[in-house]
């Protein structure tokens, strides 16, 4: 396939359409097994919802799209590209008060939304806003003025339709295709305008990295919100490899689904393989005996063969029987099928990337931002470097600056955010995103060594990476999250979630781990002082963004008090 060739995101889809089985499930839900879609269903049923669409919009018109994972989303946000609308896609996390100011931000023409528990947040605002025209809700909402409203269902099942050819489309790749809110960890949201070249672009990337992993008929669990640009850019590059596409119930139950649907693939962000990484030591620290001495090497083989270093005779035996008793039984436990862990959103642990690879769970890591379309690199199975994030994708000019920071130039980069001058401004220089990322080159493979909005800086002028030391802390067992601070501070303290089965550690262990971990700092960077949070940070309370990024600017704030008692 020339993804380079094609002019927009509908004519992807089209160009797989014509070519499966009409009949083939294409879309699964492991919630509600009775919504799955065919190739043929999700083509007609675009159509349909494209045609109900079209009569209240124009040409450039914002769409709101408010659900969680589910294979609707996908239809929605196609049949809103049908129409050349544009698909604004919201968190089911976000508050009353979030969605308001989006609204008033994008002024959408239509608003599309899931469940009951959605249009809550939501059926207040509408009435206030007069360029809403339509509602169009999933499922059957309580109480719902039905003059206003449709209903998808009645939609999908109507007859009266007329086919149409996808590649005789008049959208072209400088069109927009959506307008994505970042989760802001520093404010208010952010509209991020994104081309169809510009997701084109990373499918090009994306497919040419796959291509060289997966089966003729791969599998794909989805969980990462579709609202976010990483798995929102992940769909289309699923109908590209023409994936089965399955969507996970919840978080929670994501081990359970991939034994369900057994995929080949699965996007997350670092916090998923840290829980993993976890879970999997703990395990493994159980054991006694033959059992320990084979996990223990299993460990030790691998990362010697991911970092490229030869093995004996007898270490090439060892690592084949470890392969089989060991990597092949962990792999089982996560559907037996699986080719790659993907992640982004966030920095991996290089400890973390280097156990998951070598316990047999391939794990690439890769780097982009949601101004980014969003992928800008990835390691490449056949080369996996787990201290960077790989090299660019092609079509992504990639150049450090002379303080450090990573400058990005190409199709995939962003038009612009949403009504804000002034903020684009700040970001696109001359055609270059400046990506407020520091990084540095090691053979064309990129590396990220710090991000410039998080860096401490000392009342001596020194720069201090927070994120550096936070993930030697969480990576203690008894460490659920962990945010440093110090800017412009005599020495940095620490705030502390303990893990839910830790709660009896004593303050004593806890310094004497946070000692032993002082020992491999500079001076500058070792951690004075620390209090326990007895609160989670989560997405609920607003401590973290819906991709598990720690809002500092509001933990702080929140905590300040407590905070400057310990200097």
């Amino acid at each position: 396939m020339e993804i380079n060739k094609i002019n927009n995101l509908l004519e992807i889809f089209y160009y797989q359409y014509q070519k499966q089985n009409k009949d083939d499930i294409f879309l699964e839900s492991l919630k509600e097994p009775r919504k799955n879609y065919s190739w043929e269903e999700v083509y007609l049923n675009i159509i349909k919802l494209s045609k109900e669409i079209s009569r209240y919009i124009k040409k450039g018109d914002r769409c709101l799209l408010i659900s969680e994972n589910r294979p609707e989303w996908m239809i929605v946000d196609l049949s809103i590209m049908l129409s050349e609308g544009i698909t604004v896609p919201a968190y089911t996390t976000y508050t009353e008060r979030d969605y308001e100011y989006i609204i008033d931000d994008c002024t959408p023409t239509i608003v599309l939304v899931s469940s009951n528990i959605q249009y809550e947040k939501i059926k207040n605002i509408i009435p206030k806003k007069n360029y809403i025209k339509k509602v169009i809700t999933f499922d059957s909402i309580n109480n719902l003025n039905t003059d206003n409203n449709l209903n998808l269902e009645d939609i999908f099942k109507s007859k009266n339709y007329e086919i149409k050819d996808f590649l005789t489309l008049k959208i072209q790749r400088k069109d927009i295709a959506c307008i994505i809110y970042t989760s802001g960890t520093q404010g208010n949201p952010k509209g991020v305008i994104l081309s169809h070249g510009g997701i084109l672009n990373n499918c090009e990337g994306s497919y040419e990295l796959l291509k060289k992993i997966i089966s003729n008929k791969p599998r794909f669990l989805t969980w990462l919100p579709l609202s976010h640009s990483y798995e929102h850019t992940v769909q289309f590059v699923q109908i590209a490899v023409a994936a089965k596409i399955f969507y996970a119930e919840s978080i929670e139950k994501l081990v359970k689904n991939m034994n369900d649907c057994c995929p080949e693939i699965m996007t997350a962000v670092p916090r998923f393989y840290q829980n993993l990484y976890h879970k999997i030591t703990t395990t493994f620290n159980k054991a006694t005996g033959i059992k320990k001495i084979l996990l223990e090497q299993t460990i030790i083989l691998g990362k010697k063969k991911l970092l490229k270093k030869n093995l004996s005779m007898m270490e090439n035996f060892s690592n084949f029987i470890c392969e089989r008793l060991v990597r092949k039984k962990i792999n089982k436990q996560f559907g037996g099928r699986l080719k790659a862990f993907v992640s982004g959103g966030g920095a991996l642990d290089k400890e973390v990337g280097l156990f998951l690879n070598a316990v047999g769970l391939p794990t690439l890591q890769g780097y982009g931002l949601t101004e980014t379309s969003p992928v800008v690199s990835c390691n490449p199975i056949h080369d996996i470097r787990v201290e960077t994030v790989g090299p660019p994708f092609s079509g992504n000019l990639v150049k450090i600056a002379k303080d450090g920071e990573i400058l990005i130039k190409g199709e995939n980069v962003m038009l612009g955010y949403w009504n804000n001058e002034e903020e684009t401004n700040k970001v696109l220089k001359d055609g270059w995103l400046y990506t407020g990322d520091i990084g540095e080159f090691d053979n064309n493979f990129l590396k990220i060594t710090d991000r410039k909005k998080d860096i401490i800086i000392t009342p001596g002028g020194d720069n201090i990476s927070p994120v550096k030391i936070e993930n030697h802390l969480i990576k203690l067992d008894f460490i659920e999250q962990a945010l440093v601070y110090g800017d412009n501070k005599p020495y940095l303290i620490s705030l502390i979630v303990i893990s839910p089965d830790q709660k009896n550690i004593t303050k004593e262990k806890i310094q004497d781990e946070i000692d032993n971990i002082n020992k491999n700092l500079t001076k500058i960077e070792k951690i004075k002082k620390f209090i326990i949070i007895n609160e989670q940070f989560t997405i609920e309370n607003e401590m973290m963004t819906p991709t598990l990024k720690l809002k500092r600017y509001k933990i702080i704030k929140k905590y300040q008090i407590e905070i400057e008692k310990l200097y």
